[in-house]
């Protein structure tokens, strides 16, 4: 490990000056491990300080045990000081010893506190990111929140321990240690205890600063190939079909390029930081052997004190040792809390009311009365947007591409609020209840179902956790998947993939489907649900659809218009307006908007057939 810094570590890049960071940050972590109530927390912290206390203790005053079994052998008779000699060495390595496993005790007994502190913390992230709106998850990078987090959490372990255990302990074997050599051996050893350290100090936070410049481009360039690297992996379906391994493996190659230059420069300046160090750990040493030396010459000391104030000091560099890493790391660190505080602090776009109540059950009547919205960045939204979705009937939403359909789930799930208007479930507001009990109520199939990286049971199962089997297979049965189950070597325990690579496309559909079955809503909500599945099986899982829709509102978002022409209700919509409505035979009489949209797709079979 190398001495100024230990081991590369790969953090986040600091940008700010991190002095008041570092203080907020501390008065949050201390906040934090006070704030744990558990079976003998506050007994463990008080041992681990006890057992740091001791070990610096006993490592100044051991070594004056062996100095005086080394004067006694070397003032009197050789003979009859050894067993004098040999028993106070066997005392000084016992003293020793202890000073060495009282630090592996204490990690023992504080080990608990630092993983109860992380797991609290981690999971306070974790459920208020969860928590956040749809707009946050959708300008964040996934791989950064998940770093930033788990970040945080490491550097509350970091920070404990060398707070505590490390840098307020130093200090105070420093002034034990000088004041021993004062006392024991005179002023000039303590002066020239304190001078080395406070040299060693100022040109080890001296060089870290400047190096923190390198350690921020590695920091950088170490992220940006992570994000290429994940970006890619996660897109390998995409890198395969254009045949651009070659260009990906070329644009990782220059992310670790730049990163391996950093880190040259880097490393290149922790070999400058630890020859200084050393520099003057050599001539602290040097200047203390001279003068115990001299005394020695004159009377005053004998040759042990010379072994003891050399062992004093070279366990006092022990410490010293890992200064300028400890330096940074802490405020490297100090920065990772900040950033994953500061998450913390991130308020949700769309969030409870304090007032707010359990939505009360009703029918399942959804009306949008008068709705305005607009995504960030866009002009284009929704405009004064009313219809009512009737309780237990079937209303489609349909229209071109970005007319607003899918902007209208969105809205219903309260993912986001509108600007304008309301939108009300059984006559109550959506801003006035809360979003669990809303969401309880809504059942959705997506057109893109993306699945856990788990078995097909965990994710059928997702929609009601205590199913038991026999629903399960019902489920799957209504969604035409329980066959295809059943057919599998591993069956319900099959695992899935990530996002469901696994599976076929409408395999994937179907599973969504069969979770919304299990769930069993009072409000169903179909976005494009048979838009993966061949013409037989779409026909089968139609059928299971409107009898799963039979009784309960039933919201479609469709494309293929021939899915919802039995519709009690069709909404279309056209640049964010409601431009008609009425049921298919009213408005193929009409022959607006949907009639056009109907005749296209009814001579597209034609045109097929004719270029067939």
């Amino acid at each position: 490990m190398a001495r100024g810094e230990g081991k590369v570590v790969s953090k986040a890049e600091p940008s700010i000056d991190v002095s008041p960071p570092i203080l907020r940050t501390i008065g949050q972590l201390m906040s934090l491990i006070g704030g744990l109530e558990g079976p003998g927390y506050r007994l463990r912290l008080g041992a681990a300080f006890v057992l740091t206390l001791l070990g610096k203790v006993l490592a100044v005053f051991s070594p004056l045990v062996l100095a005086d079994g080394i004067n006694a052998l070397a003032a009197g008779d050789a003979r009859g000081a050894l067993p004098m000699f040999i028993g106070l060495a066997g005392f000084w390595a016992a003293l020793r010893f202890a000073s060495t496993a009282g630090p592996q005790i204490r990690d023992a007994i504080f080990q608990p506190i630092s993983e109860e502190a992380q797991r609290r913390a981690g999971t306070r992230v974790f459920t208020h990111v969860h928590a956040l709106s749809v707009r946050f998850h959708q300008s964040k990078r996934t791989g950064a929140v998940y770093r930033t987090i788990e970040r945080g959490v490491r550097a509350i372990d970091f920070l404990l321990r060398f707070l505590a255990f490390n840098i307020a302990p130093t200090v105070i074997e420093l002034l034990l240690a000088a004041g021993v050599l004062g006392f024991k051996y005179g002023w000039q050893f303590s002066l020239i205890a304190g001078l080395t350290v406070c040299i060693y100090a100022w040109i080890t936070f001296g060089v870290t600063e400047w190096r923190l410049k390198h350690r921020r481009e590695m920091n950088e360039a170490d992220t940006e190939a992570a994000g290429r690297a994940v970006d890619s992996l996660l897109n390998f379906e995409t890198v395969k079909s254009f045949a651009a391994e070659k260009r990906e493996s070329e644009r990782y190659d220059r992310a670790l390029a730049s990163y391996a230059n950093a880190a040259v420069r880097s490393n290149t300046s922790l070999v400058l930081l630890n020859v200084l160090q050393t520099v003057i750990m050599n001539i602290g040493l040097v200047a203390m052997v001279v003068a115990a030396g001299v005394l020695v010459a004159r009377g005053p000391m004998g040759p042990g004190d010379i072994t003891a104030v050399i062992l004093i000091m070279t366990n006092l560099y022990a410490p010293l040792n890992i200064l300028g890493f400890a330096y940074r790391e802490i405020k490297q660190t100090s920065i990772d809390m900040e950033k994953m505080f500061t998450l913390l602090d991130e308020a949700p776009d769309v969030a409870d009311e304090p007032e707010a109540k359990t939505l009360k059950p009703g029918p399942g009547e959804v009306v949008f009365d008068r709705v305005n919205f607009s995504h960030e960045g866009r002009d284009q939204g929704l405009h004064e947007v009313s219809f009512t979705a009737l309780a237990g009937k079937t209303t489609a939403v349909v229209g071109p591409s970005g007319a607003g359909k899918s902007t209208i789930l969105k809205l219903l799930f309260r993912f986001y609020d509108p600007a304008g208007g309301e939108v009300r479930i059984d006559g109550q507001n959506l801003r006035d209840v809360t979003q669990a009990s809303l969401r309880s109520v809504l059942g959705l199939v997506p057109q893109d179902v993306v699945l856990f990286n788990d078995t097909i049971r965990y994710n059928i199962a997702y929609g009601r956790p205590e199913a038991t089997q026999a629903e399960l297979d019902e489920a799957a049965q209504r969604a035409q998947l329980l066959h295809f189950i059943q057919e599998l070597p591993q069956g319900w325990d099959t695992r899935v993939g990530e996002r469901g690579l696994k599976l076929s496309g409408g395999e994937k559909q179907r599973v969504g489907i069969a979770r919304v079955v299990l769930k069993d809503p009072r409000i169903l909500i179909l976005d494009e649900a048979t838009s993966s599945l061949d013409s037989g099986t779409e026909a089968d899982v139609q059928d299971a659809l409107e009898a799963a829709s039979r009784g309960r509102t039933t919201i479609v978002v469709a494309h293929r218009l021939s899915t919802i022409a039995n519709a009690d209700q069709i909404v279309v919509l056209e640049d964010g307006r409601v431009v008609e409505r009425g049921t298919h035979a009213a408005l193929i009489a009409k022959d607006g908007l949907y009639a056009s949209l109907w005749k296209r797709q009814a001579e597209e079979p034609e045109a097929i057939a004719a270029a067939e």
